[in-house]
């Protein structure tokens, strides 16, 4: 990596638990801060996603608008982490999977609802979902995985500080693989 290496966080199927784990980084953050360039957040507006040297990835690929962004963000990106049990298992957001994409439908938009308008199709606002939520690792290859729900801020600080700087992270019993 050349000059400060471009970092960004992207935020899929899941909670934002990680997210905010990582902003318990307090005063380490703004640490990390003048060592990267953000290249994007769930905070930045940006069109298409750009090249980055190192994407943490939170939450599972869940509906069609996640798959073809993960795709993207793979081609754009170096190293790719998938950031917490969401990404890496499927974990709450998978949940879904054990009843059947229909019935999960059917339940949230008409059984549920107090006026039912129907349940959404291809062409509603609402990106459809896929059959079964998919961890990241499924879809695309991944460098690194950071379990947890969420993952500690150390262990963030800890992973994230180590490939900035272009050392391998270190593994010493920790959840990085």
């Amino acid at each position: 990596m050349s000059g400060k290496p471009r970092l960004a966080t992207v935020w899929l199927g899941g909670c934002s638990g990680c997210h905010m784990s990582f902003l318990d980084l307090d005063e380490r953050l703004a640490e990390l801060a003048g060592k990267v360039e953000l290249a994007a957040s769930p905070l930045s507006d940006y069109k298409e996603f750009p090249e980055a040297d190192i994407t943490l990835v939170e939450g599972a690929v869940a509906n069609e608008e996640h798959l073809e962004q993960i795709k993207e963000i793979r081609r754009r990106t170096k190293i790719l982490v998938s950031f917490g049990d969401c990404a890496v298992t499927g974990n709450v957001t998978a949940m879904r999977n054990t009843f059947g994409l229909q019935d999960v439908l059917n339940r949230s938009y008409q059984e549920n609802a107090a006026i039912v308008v129907g349940v959404p199709s291809g062409n509603s606002v609402v990106p459809a979902l896929l059959d079964r939520v998919r961890p990241v690792h499924e879809v695309v290859k991944v460098d690194y995985f950071l379990q947890g729900c969420p993952p500690s801020a150390d262990e963030i600080y800890d992973l994230v500080a180590d490939l900035i700087s272009g050392r391998a992270p270190r593994t010493d019993g920790r959840k990085f693989g």
